[in-house]
């Protein structure tokens, strides 16, 4: 086996030639040694060929030579920031995961990547930097991990782009590595609406502000309870501490996803951040990445196709989040695995929706914590032989030898349907094509608010001017429209930016004649009848950049069409050749490098398409 970042492994993904691999650097390669532990930093640490190295190492904290020449280095990175609590608490565990390194006699090396908060950035300028932090995550811990030359990678992410920027790192670097995440928020609670609550609780409510629907639950005439006032409640409660967002969210998406690719420890997915069984998880990962690396168990070892179909079918029974298709998508692309949104309907097709969740349902992740967990749910479904058991995980054990003594869920639970009595017999991400969008889309659609849709079209040109149409109570809650929000792809946007804000809002008002449709994308908060991701997008072209005001547009997730139904192909080509891209929104800085660089939805959104 050859020592070069992405070389070999278990086989399962691994590099025969290094050259053939896209990390390969015209460095000199180590010696193959299976058994030896610090097979990459050994390179600047033995002998004398690289003394300004060690001395620089002594300096950071290496002990003694024996540590210098002989002991494996590990990196751990959390994603930690102060401003936003998906991640506030994410330094202190690193420091646990530190400790539990240094007690298996090897070096820890903790450092940062930085994040953004979508739930801030949410329905601003500023959630144009959302998608693009990915790759940042991504790029910063590949370059330390391969610059340093450490032996092993432990990611601590927490909010929603921080799971696939670590693992599309880890599969770059490809060198023993396990996510621990950072685990799920507290449930809020309104004294005003007298109910739990949660972030999600806030975006809606201001759509109920705007079209005068918000009041509180007793005594809505009483001083104090104004509907004001009820927004100031939700915005004091609805986060109650340190967390990721707690519903089946894009966070709580990709965690489970990755636990069930076997990234992660058991239960990783499920713990509430603030939980003792998430500091127990933290404690482990000394000795599990031990394990990883006497094993030589590699990310692109795990990263198999079959680890991605498990990734597909708890997401469609947890009622995930639409951003899980665009990062498989992009995680696959990384790791060079052969992963397209046909396989996403494939499996959809196949895969009934089983869970009780918000945005749709009514639990929380901590309230699957407290029946089992995301383990507890992995054994039902290898039971059933819906997931794939036998794919090997970071602990050196198969997916069902990890949740083999785990409990299973107690029959009286509310959470999790039986497979025999689904909420949906199908999955509730669909694949969408037609002459709206030819290369793809990607709807959300829970049979709730029905299986087809068909209105009239209202075309908003970013998303701002629908928000803003939405806060002056200017969507009639009449006639059946498809609220069309264009130029807010990966490449228009820039940055593909969530419209949580207006989804919410619709919701929030009530407004069920509406459907929503973008070249943008959706948080895993957002619900309703909502298509996104919509390719080929409105700057390069697409015809959603073609669609006017009153156009016909249906929705017809039986069919997985989207079409313009009242234009004919002549009528398109006539408005394509009038149409002009509009100017780059961004000309400097890392959101016009991201534009620059960026392919479409379909294919993740990536910066660096592999090519087979």
């Amino acid at each position: 086996m050859s020592d070069v970042p992405g070389a070999g492994g278990l086989g399962g993904g691994g590099i025969t030639d290094p050259k053939s691999d896209p990390q390969y650097i015209q460095f000199k390669a180590l010696p193959a040694d299976s058994g030896k532990l610090n097979r990459w930093s050994s390179e600047v640490t033995r002998g004398h060929e690289f003394p300004g190295a060690q001395a620089m190492l002594y300096a950071a904290g290496v002990p003694d030579e024996d540590m210098m020449k002989n002991a494996p280095q590990v990196g751990i990175s959390t994603v930690w920031w102060e401003g936003n609590p998906c991640n506030t608490h994410l330094l202190e565990f690193g420091k646990i995961v530190k400790k539990s390194v240094e007690k298996q006699k090897m070096l820890a090396w903790q450092y940062n990547a930085v994040g953004v908060s979508d739930a801030i950035t949410m329905g601003g300028e500023g959630m144009r930097y959302s998608l693009q932090s990915r790759d940042l995550i991504a790029d910063s811990i590949e370059t330390v991990t391969c610059a340093q030359r450490h032996d092993a990678n432990i990611s601590i992410p927490g909010c929603d782009k921080n799971m696939p920027g670590v693992v599309m790192a880890a599969a770059r670097h490809n060198r023993p590595f396990i996510m621990i995440y950072g685990g799920t928020i507290r449930k809020g609670y309104s004294q005003l609406l007298e109910r739990e609550i949660n972030v999600s609780t806030c975006y809606e409510a201001a759509g109920a502000f705007a079209y005068g629907k918000l009041q509180a639950k007793t005594n809505p005439g009483a001083p104090g309870r104004t509907p004001s006032d009820v927004m100031s409640d939700l915005e004091q409660h609805a986060c109650p501490g340190a967390g990721a967002c707690g519903g089946m969210y894009t966070a709580n998406t990709m965690a489970t996803a990755i636990e069930a690719m076997g990234l992660t420890l058991p239960g990783s997915s499920s713990y509430p951040a603030l939980s003792p069984e998430k500091a127990r998880e933290c404690e482990r990962a000394g000795e599990v990445i031990k394990t990883t690396m006497a094993k030589d168990i590699r990310p692109r070892d795990l990263l198999t196709k079959e680890a991605f179909e498990n990734a597909l079918v708890i997401t469609m029974i947890l009622g995930g989040s639409t951003n899980g298709v665009l990062h498989f998508l992009a995680m696959a692309n990384t790791a060079e695995v052969g992963l397209t949104i046909d396989d996403v309907q494939r499996v959809s097709d196949k895969t009934p929706f089983l869970a009780d969740l918000q945005p749709s349902g009514k639990y929380m992740m901590e309230d699957l914590y407290k029946v089992g967990g995301t383990p507890s749910v992995l054994k039902m479904l290898i039971a059933a032989g819906r997931i794939n058991g036998d794919i090997m995980t970071v602990t050196g054990k198969t997916l069902a030898e990890n949740v083999a003594d785990w409990p299973s869920l107690p029959p009286d639970q509310k959470i999790i349907r039986p497979l025999s009595d689904p909420i949906k017999a199908s999955g509730h991400i669909r694949i969408l094509r037609g002459n709206f969008a030819p290369e793809g889309a990607v709807a959300k659609i829970t049979g709730k608010e029905g299986l087809s849709f068909e209105g009239k079209a209202k075309v908003f040109n970013e998303e701002q001017e629908l928000n803003e149409a939405l806060s002056r109570g200017e969507i009639p809650p009449g006639d059946k429209l498809v609220l069309v929000v264009r130029y807010e792809g990966p490449k228009g946007g820039p940055g593909m930016p969530e419209q949580l804000r207006a989804s919410a809002a619709i919701m929030g008002a009530g407004l069920k004649n509406i459907a929503l449709v973008t070249d943008g994308r959706y948080s895993g908060a957002s619900h309703g009848f909502i298509v996104g991701h919509v390719t080929p997008e409105a700057a390069r072209g697409g015809p959603i950049a073609l669609v006017r005001d009153g156009d016909t547009i249906l929705i017809d997730a039986v069919t997985n069409r989207i079409d313009i139904t009242n234009v004919d192909d002549a009528e398109l080509e006539r408005r394509r050749s009038e149409w002009v891209a509009p100017p780059p929104r961004v000309r400097r800085g890392v959101l016009a490098k991201y534009a620059r660089l960026v392919g479409d939805a379909s294919h993740g959104a990536v910066t660096d398409q592999w090519d087979d």
